[in-house]
């Protein structure tokens, strides 16, 4: 499995080769641009007095001791230039060229210590990630899996949103769902979650069993980790489950947004017969749990997903019309499918989406013997 995990925002991309290499010599090339002004240009006009900005925009991109050694240069040069012109001002700018190098070089020790805290921190946030959403089979029996999860803030490695697979003695389970709320009280409820299901999947008969299993400890994790916004601390999940060879799939869904199936050409929305309760909200609405079967064959394919994808925005505020996407699509293999949805959420949003994305697509293929009798 192709485990993507990218941000939401819409980023070009790196600077590479010649153009990589300017702007980190933008300052030496910023440096003896000033002096070759300062010689060249009548005395009245003091370019000199511009040398200062060379080390203070080093101190942005360059390590401590190169930011010293500029400003040392820039120094020198100044002092050259006093032996030109007399009266340019010299120990004022020099000096200014000191203060300014020192303090730059101190930003620059910020800056250094910065990025290297920041990178902990990423390391420690991917690493919780793939805990979190670890990275699936790629097939699973006779079931093609692939995943994808965009995070909405650029520097966003976890979320709220969750999914996972499992190879069980009842067939392939599936979970998707969604933690309202944010910060690490989300993650910590969508951990909880997603921890039962990798336990009960395997031990439940039935697919309400799972689901009680997880209101019961979504529930505990929230009176053990209370939060100021506990009435709206609940989840919406889907469950789907595939038995081995029996061309079909049974859903259970509790508040979260309609798969699409694909089959035989033809998109359908696959809407609940019943409601059932987010988890979490099964003592305000009554734990009537509903499972729905829908024929699934070889060849067909089902997008689980979560609404960040239907609730993507473009400019006029219309939502992202994704029975439609799907239907002007055709068809497509589950990870052309993911990565079309990815970059086509990120184009219709403008490059920047409003809410993480987590989505799933599954399809159904032919096992050997099938494909030897054919």
């Amino acid at each position: 499995m192709h485990f993507v995990i990218r941000s939401g925002r819409l980023r070009r991309r790196p600077p590479y080769g010649g153009r990589r290499e300017t702007v980190l010599l933008s300052p030496l090339i910023l440096t003896v641009l000033i002096t070759g002004l300062a010689f060249a240009t009548p005395r009245e006009i003091a370019f000199s007095r511009l040398l200062p900005a060379a080390p203070a925009l080093a101190a942005a991109m360059w390590s401590v001791i190169p930011t010293i050694l500029l400003g040392t240069f820039c120094l020198l040069v100044m002092i050259g230039l006093s032996f030109v012109y007399s009266d340019l001002g010299t120990p004022y700018t020099a000096a200014a060229i000191v203060a300014v190098t020192l303090a730059a070089a101190y930003a620059s020790h910020l800056r250094l210590q910065r990025e290297e805290m920041l990178f902990q921190v990423r390391l420690v946030a991917d690493t919780a990630q793939k805990v979190l959403l670890r990275p699936l089979p790629r097939r699973i029996q006779d079931v093609e899996v692939e995943s994808l999860y965009l995070a909405a803030q650029e520097q966003a490695r976890i979320g709220g949103d969750f999914y996972e697979a499992a190879d069980t003695p009842y067939g392939v389970r599936l979970l998707i769902g969604d933690v309202r709320g944010k910060g690490l009280p989300a993650v910590g409820a969508a951990s909880a979650v997603i921890n039962c299901f990798r336990e009960n999947a395997y031990d439940q008969p039935d697919l309400r069993g799972i689901i009680h299993r997880l209101e019961t400890s979504i529930a505990r994790y929230s009176v053990a980790f209370p939060t100021p916004d506990q009435s709206e601390h609940f989840a919406t999940a889907l469950i789907a489950e595939i038995p081995y060879g029996g061309g079909q799939v049974r859903i259970l869904n509790c508040g979260h947004p309609p798969p699409l199936l694909v089959q035989r050409g033809e998109v359908r929305v696959l809407e609940s017969t019943m409601p059932s309760p987010p988890l979490n909200l099964a003592t305000l609405l009554g734990d009537h749990y509903i499972v729905d079967t829908v024929p699934f064959d070889a060849g067909d394919q089902i997008l689980l997903y979560t609404d960040g994808v239907t609730e993507t925005r473009d400019r006029d505020g219309t939502f992202f019309p994704l029975p439609d996407w799907m239907r002007q699509l055709g068809p497509a293999p589950p990870r052309e499918l993911l990565d079309r949805l990815h970059r086509d959420l990120l184009h219709y949003s403008g490059g920047r989406l409003e809410d993480d994305i987590a989505a799933l697509a599954v399809r159904c293929r032919k096992s050997p013997g099938q494909e030897r009798s054919v």
